[in-house]
């Protein structure tokens, strides 16, 4: 396995909770670190494969026909959009 260097800067409080769990792991930050982005990329690959495979060969402009269909009406208690104006 190659390896590459990258000059990572951290807050100072973020860089001290990651040591700190570094520690109660035992393994080094920079193995704290490599690992935690490792789960950031394979969980955000999962999430793009998961998305990829539902919607199949779906288009933008086929929802435009389920939109067509959908009653114009206000929304209801709670589902406004903040800041929104009530018609």
């Amino acid at each position: 396995m190659s390896k590459a260097t990258y000059p990572l800067k951290l807050p100072s409080t973020l860089k001290a909770e990651a040591a700190r769990l570094a520690r109660q792991d035992g393994v080094s930050l920079n193995q704290w670190i490599a690992t935690a982005v490792a789960q950031k990329i394979g969980a955000v690959e999962t999430a793009a494969d998961f998305l990829r495979r539902r919607a199949g060969d779906a288009r933008p402009e086929d929802l435009l026909g389920f939109l067509a269909e959908a009653p114009d009406v206000p929304p209801g208690p709670g589902d406004e959009r903040p800041g929104a104006r009530r018609r």
